[in-house]
């Protein structure tokens, strides 16, 4: 059995998670870590993790990325492998998982979806391809409630074009004026927020009298929920070191 603390327990994927550990048989959520204390689950909820003690294998992090220095830097303390799922980061968290990575399993990616890994994987095999004479943009649409854009996904998704490229694209985000006109090396990413909408990608190859269209649609939560549960099982009992999702996909 895989203990597990679960943080952002309050939030609507905290609440998903929960639902697809306890169906999982060996798995289980031991502890959670919120802002808030929520004394109706069936696990103790902390606010502060200096005060947990219950034996952890594994953190799975979906919180607020306010939160994130306060869950990685108790996973290092403790070298606890952390599957880490918070968007939004900044280039000192980013720095901060690099170094901590040296030290404990640290697994980081952009999207825990498992067919968003195979596309980015199938991306980067196909995009030399079209290099001559195809447009790429990218456009991402997510729920109203989210905070930072372009998503993860739409940056995982350019970088494996550009993986596969000769000559790297920059990237351009949105477009406004009078003088927008498209560049040759330009890769264009566009955010859109509305509703409910789980997360929808799509990368546009535009060439001379054809379009070639690569979509992926979540229909709920579930899908990121299970990748978060699978990329924790996979963390348990690895050596230091960054892991992503491309991995377990090669598993």
């Amino acid at each position: 059995m895989i203990n597990i603390l679960l943080s952002g327990v309050s939030g609507a994927m905290g609440g998903t998670l929960q639902q697809i550990i306890a169906a999982n048989p060996d798995t289980q959520v031991v502890a959670g870590f919120d802002q808030q204390i929520i004394t109706t689950l069936p696990f103790p909820v902390y606010n502060d993790l200096e005060q947990c003690t219950e034996a952890i294998d594994v953190i799975i992090d979906f919180s607020h990325f306010a939160a994130f220095p306060a869950i990685f830097g108790f996973a290092r303390s403790h070298k606890i492998p952390i599957v880490i799922a918070t968007t939004g980061l900044s280039e000192a968290d980013l720095a901060a998982i690099d170094e901590g990575a040296k030290e404990f399993p640290v697994f980081k990616t952009a999207n825990l979806s498992l067919g968003i890994n195979l596309i980015a994987k199938m991306l980067t095999e196909m995009v030399a391809k079209l290099e001559s004479g195809f447009d790429i943009e990218i456009i991402e649409k997510h729920h109203n409630k989210k905070l930072d854009a372009p998503s993860g996904t739409a940056l995982l998704l350019a970088d494996a074009i550009n993986d596969g490229l000769i000559t790297k694209k920059d990237y351009s985000y949105g477009r406004y004026g009078r003088d927008a006109k498209r560049t040759e090396n330009e890769l264009g990413i566009h955010a859109i927020r509305g509703g409910t909408i789980p997360g929808e990608h799509s990368v546009i190859f535009a060439g001379n009298d054809e379009i070639i269209e690569v979509n992926h649609i979540a229909l709920s939560k579930k899908v990121f929920a299970e990748g978060a549960v699978k990329a924790a099982q996979f963390l348990v009992g690895q050596a230091p070191g960054r892991y992503d999702m491309a991995m377990v996909v090669n598993d």
